[in-house]
Order: C-alpha cells, then sequence, then structure tokens
C-alpha cells in the first residue's frame, strides 16, 4: 500500500464516500491477494530447483535441506 493510496483512502472516509472506499479497499485487497500469489510462486521455483538439483546430484546438503523446509512452511 503506498502512502498515495493511504491518502486516497482517508479522504474518502472522511467525506463519506462509502463507494469509492469499499473500491479503494477492494483494490486493496486485490493487489494483496496477487502479492501472495507471486511469494508462492518464488518460494516454489527455488524449492524446485533445490529438488531437482538433489535428484541430479543424489545428494542433499544441509544448506538444501533447510530451505526446502523453510520454503514448504512458508508456502
Amino acid at each position: 500500500m503506498t502512502t498515495q493510496e493511504l491518502i486516497d483512502l482517508r479522504t474518502c472516509i472522511l467525506q463519506g464516500r462509502t463507494r469509492d472506499t469499499l473500491a479503494l479497499i477492494d483494490e486493496l485487497d486485490a493487489m494483496s491477494k496477487k502479492d501472495i500469489i507471486r511469494k508462492i510462486k518464488s518460494y516454489l521455483i527455488v524449492m524446485l530447483t533445490h529438488l531437482i538439483k538433489n535428484q541430479v546430484e543424489i545428494r542433499l546438503t544441509n544448506s538444501w535441506a533447510v530451505f526446502i523446509h523453510n520454503a514448504t512452511l512458508e508456502i
């Protein structure tokens, strides 16, 4: 959420513009969901990279195991 979005939201609330306020909240909610999906995708890509390395090299380093575990928790 940017400073301008907060200012716009505050202005709408103070002016009693309920529809505009709800529209801004819906827009911010959609942005938040997209950000969550983007983060999950990022974790999945790196986790799959480590899993593929593990299969190709037939070994699992401690750092790879920790990352895979942590990425699983984040997802």
